[in-house]
């Protein structure tokens, strides 16, 4: 029997390892080639399958999708582009099974988060019932880290290394300056729903008193009183108070801070910023001069500070999902299994994608700190072994340097247009 052809697309928001990942499941297929043949990538994200916008990553030498290890982003192009349900929208299932029949794509590789394993599951269930089987793995990738049932996320061990280096620095810069300038700095973080990367910039405070002196975290409703009496008591003893706010702060009625009133493509809602909310309450409740720093792309996109342990695993999900296709597996996601904290010790194993989809991991109540600001030793223990090591890119004239694909298309075969 001649070999299938494998798809692997990018969803979602992109991290600085992803690529790594991508990496992994090409190079991992080029040495099964006598079951797995050419590795077909969608031309930004799912959108390329449902489009037949396919790249031939043939095409690609083997240092260029070696560089891949140290390039941020998505070398493919990612989208944010949810399929619906099967009752709502089966039209576009059938679509993919259309395409992947036309080009021969019997492995679906689909790295992504909740919602791309919640697509992954569908593809598996549904072309089982066409009579076209796919065997669909989901390759795990969330900055957010909230991904159940595997011990960590790739892309978010670099996302906490950037949050917790970029505040340890940021709190050095302004205890220079507090006796006479600003004693207020807010870093904003990514984290809708849970606060693990807020977490990890607890990781620059080693000792009482350094920073950040305060984090907020999703799971704890904020508390306006509560917490201005934290900064200000703060500010009065160390002379300034530096903190780190997820994204996804909400109130005691569970609404967000910062809701901008409108929603992504996946149906999440769109943060319109907490960080000028909590200054400008500083500000005007206790006085003090502020300044605030949204991270956003650029803490997910900082493949010069990423995390060693984090591009490693990466690496790894990305050819186990391979290694697990060749091996029959499908309708399941690889999982990062922990095996020790001290020393750190990690291996591979699987979870099925019904338990996956749809559901989001939480920050544990006995990682946060009593006052609700703060981690605990708990969370160290944790959260260390992922920020450990450095990977840095190779560098040219003072500027690292990132792969380019060629990213060459293929010709279509089904002979029809489909509208997303």
């Amino acid at each position: 029997m001649s070999p299938k052809n494998a798809f692997y697309a990018q969803s979602g928001g992109v991290t600085a390892v992803i690529n790594a990942s991508a990496a992994g499941v090409i190079e991992a297929a080029r040495e099964h080639a006598d079951t797995i043949g050419t590795v077909y990538a969608g031309r930004d994200g799912i959108v390329g399958a449902l489009t037949e916008d396919l790249i031939d990553t043939s095409a690609e030498s083997p240092g260029a999708i070696a560089a891949l290890k140290h390039t941020p982003a998505g070398a493919f192009g990612s989208a944010r582009y949810k399929l619906k349900g099967l009752e709502d929208n089966r039209e576009q299932y059938e679509r993919l099974i259309e395409v992947f029949k036309a080009h021969n794509i019997g492995y679906f590789f689909y790295n992504g988060g909740g919602d791309s394993a919640d697509t992954c599951l569908k593809v598996s269930q549904l072309s089982e019932k066409m009579g076209y089987p796919i065997q669909a793995i989901h390759v795990p990738k969330t900055m957010d880290n909230d991904l159940p049932h595997t011990d960590c996320s790739p892309g978010f061990g670099s996302v906490a290394k950037y949050t917790a280096v970029s505040i340890r620095e940021a709190g050095f810069d302004l205890a220079s300056m507090c006796k006479t300038s600003t004693k207020i700095f807010i870093l904003e973080v990514m984290g809708r729903h849970a606060g693990w990367t807020a977490a990890a910039g607890g990781l620059a405070s080693e000792a009482e008193g350094q920073d950040p002196h305060v984090l907020l975290f999703p799971e704890i409703a904020f508390d306006e009183e509560k917490f201005l009496a934290k900064v200000d008591d703060t500010v009065k003893r160390h002379g300034y108070c530096t903190i780190v706010a997820s994204e996804g702060v909400r109130n005691a009625d569970g609404e967000f801070m910062a809701d901008a009133g409108t929603t992504d493509a996946f149906g999440h809602k769109q943060l319109g910023g907490v960080a000028p909310t909590l200054a400008g309450l500083i500000q005007s409740r206790l006085g003090y001069k502020y300044h605030y720093a949204i991270a956003d792309y650029l803490m997910r996109a900082a493949r010069h500070i990423a995390s060693a342990t984090d591009v490693e695993q990466a690496y790894a999900v990305g050819r186990a999902a391979v290694e697990y296709a060749v091996a029959g597996k499908s309708g399941i996601m690889v999982s990062i299994v922990r095996e020790s904290d001290s020393p750190y010790k990690w291996s591979i194993g699987e979870a099925p994608l019904d338990q996956v989809a749809n559901v989001e991991k939480m920050m544990p109540r006995e990682f946060i700190s009593e006052d609700g600001f703060h981690i605990t030793d708990a969370a160290r223990r944790y959260l260390k072994p992922l920020i450990a090591g450095e990977a840095y890119p190779p560098y040219a004239d003072g500027l690292p340097q990132y792969a380019r694909l060629k990213n060459q298309g293929v010709a279509r075969k089904t002979g029809r247009d489909f509208q997303i």
